[in-house]
């Protein structure tokens, strides 16, 4: 190998990975030679942020250029070299063949090799991307495709395939510029992250917001007159479009490093090590096309998110330069995504994870305002906790105004460090009434959680089937007219603890709510006057209406 002072690092693909790799190594060494090569146009761009370009949020598109060669160049003394695509990997005698623009051929040696070629959306079959009004948003390049449609077609009808991050994005910034959109999802529910009944919500904000959402809808084909689409056909009728924008999903670009003869691992990615090694100790992989250890799991999952790509990057690059560094921590695949005024986060596992994985685990929800109540400007949210029988947090989902996202995150970091819903109730959160309250809505999905386990009562489902069950509404009257529970007894909260003797103490009895709260009340109070079987519904009428909506969805 050469010496340190000779040390070639090539880097294969910009943006989070291998930006963030190459930048650290340079840090690490300074007399290395690093070069970084980049098919495309840009090296370093927000790729995250190119739907809020198309509905001028971000006014500026040089907002998106997150590093040019030239500053890559000047203050990192690192040679960029984009329009180059690595072709091949020629592992015996450590070079790379790249391609240019040209169409000239070279060989680059290394010493060090890492890959960030990223991921790619993947097109269905009924999708041609060569039609002029038709692209996907992954690069600078489709977003210049879109936005050349949408400045010069008078009120064009647009039309966003897929339910997952991108497709949500981009159709809520159509709808803000004013566009007619519609939203198609082959699915019963819009972002796998997130359980049936809290991605409910997102689509109710689609739907305010001006978007004609079309979920459990296949297409079949789109119709072209020429080199333009026209409409897309689908199994619900055919809708018309001027604009059609493909965001179905992404795979792993592993094409180079399969072809070379590197590990893949089960999940469709490149396999690495802690020290994102391949199997070849001399080539690193980072990003979107590798497979990370999933915290929860406990093994190798593809994780597409640029926190994970970024912070691979760092270990890999100054493992590359020749440092020494922490491994890479599992990750949880924690998210965020903003749909108007709507917010929806998660992290670790859902329940519909859980049961794929055939791991025995537990739920509750709670519903508070983000901020002390008695302060203006409180917002409500819904926060899920899911955790085994002996308490360890598998997930954790939040849906609502402000605030989600700084209650998922705290639950991503009890997760990370192993924590159990006794740990997650005794956390020393900060507290001020514009910013939260004294019990803060993580410790009350906590106490929730704890009182479950504990029996102190018991909680049940809020899609459980309640024919077998005496239940007792605690709501009030008009909340009744507004959400009726057929089949209940109707018994206040406040009246419970005079007015019991009309219920049967030795039926298996489940108290019911608005969120759970009161229900909590109710059933604490029938178990401690010998009620034998007493339960409360958690998350209430609130989240049981969202359950009943998501059920019918998923077999209409």
């Amino acid at each position: 190998m050469a010496t340190s002072e000779q040390l070639r690092i090539v880097i294969v693909g910009g943006v989070a990975g291998g930006a963030s790799a190459a930048t650290r190594a340079r840090r690490v060494n300074a007399n290395a030679k690093i070069t970084l090569i980049e098919r495309g146009p840009s090296v370093s761009f927000a790729n995250c942020g190119l739907p809020y370009h198309v509905g001028g949020e971000i006014a500026s598109r040089d907002s998106l250029i997150v590093a040019t060669p030239k500053l890559f160049r000047e203050r990192f003394g690192i040679d960029v070299q984009t329009g180059t695509e690595a072709i091949k990997i020629n592992r015996d005698n450590k070079t790379v063949v790249v391609r240019r623009t040209d169409g000239s051929i070279e060989s680059i040696p290394y010493d060090r090799l890492i890959l960030s070629p990223g991921a790619e959306p993947f097109i269905p079959p009924f999708v041609d991307t060569s039609l002029r009004n038709v692209s996907t948003m992954w690069s600078l390049g489709d977003l210049d495709s879109v936005m050349k449609i949408v400045d010069s077609v008078t009120s064009p009808r647009c039309v966003v395939i897929g339910g997952g991050f991108v497709g949500l994005e981009v159709a809520e910034q159509l709808a803000h510029r004013g566009l007619e959109c519609t939203l198609i999802q082959k699915a019963p529910q819009v972002l796998q992250t997130l359980d049936a009944e809290m991605a409910k919500p997102l689509v109710e904000a689609l739907e305010q917001g001006g978007v004609n959402v079309k979920l459990n809808t296949s297409c079949q084909r789109i119709t072209a007159e020429g080199d333009l689409a026209r409409a897309i056909e689908t199994d619900q009728g055919t809708i018309p479009a001027d604009l059609i924008i493909s965001a179905v999903g992404v795979r792993p670009r592993i094409k180079l490093a399969q072809e070379a003869g590197l590990a893949i691992g089960d999940r469709g990615g490149v396999k690495v090590d802690s020290f994102m090694r391949t199997s070849d100790s001399n080539i690193f992989a980072v990003g979107d096309c590798v497979e990370y250890q999933h915290r929860v799991l406990g093994r190798p999952a593809l994780v597409p998110l640029a926190g994970p790509a970024n912070r691979a990057g760092r270990i890999a690059g100054t493992m590359a330069a020749g440092g020494t560094c922490e491994p890479m921590r599992d990750v949880l695949g924690t998210s965020v995504i903003r749909i108007f005024n709507t917010t929806a986060a998660s992290t670790g596992l859902t329940q519909a994870m859980c049961r794929r994985e055939n791991l025995v685990h537990r739920a509750i929800y709670i519903q508070a305002a983000h901020h002390a109540s008695y302060f203006p400007g409180a917002e409500s949210l819904t926060l899920k906790l899911i955790y085994t029988p002996e308490g360890k947090i598998l997930g954790g989902q939040c849906v609502g105004g402000d605030g989600v996202d700084k209650r998922i995150d705290v639950i991503a970091t009890a997760i990370s460090l192993g924590g159990t819903v006794h740990d997650l109730a005794g956390l020393d959160l900060a507290y001020a009434p514009p910013y939260g309250s004294a019990k803060d809505p993580v410790h009350m999905a906590a106490f929730v959680a704890c009182n479950d386990l504990a029996g102190a009562p018991k909680i049940v489902a809020p899609d459980i089937d309640l024919s077998d069950f005496q239940v007792v509404d605690v709501r009030s009257p008009k909340e009744l007219q507004a959400l009726p529970l057929p089949g209940a007894i109707h018994l206040p909260v406040d009246s419970i603890i005079h007015d019991h003797s009309q219920l049967d103490p030795h039926r298996p009895t489940v108290t019911v709510c608005h969120s759970g709260k009161r229900g909590h009340v109710a059933a604490s109070i029938l178990q401690s006057l010998g009620f034998a079987d007493v339960a409360n519904l958690t998350g209430g009428m609130a989240v049981r209406s969202q359950c009943e909506v998501a059920d019918k969805q998923a077999v209409s």
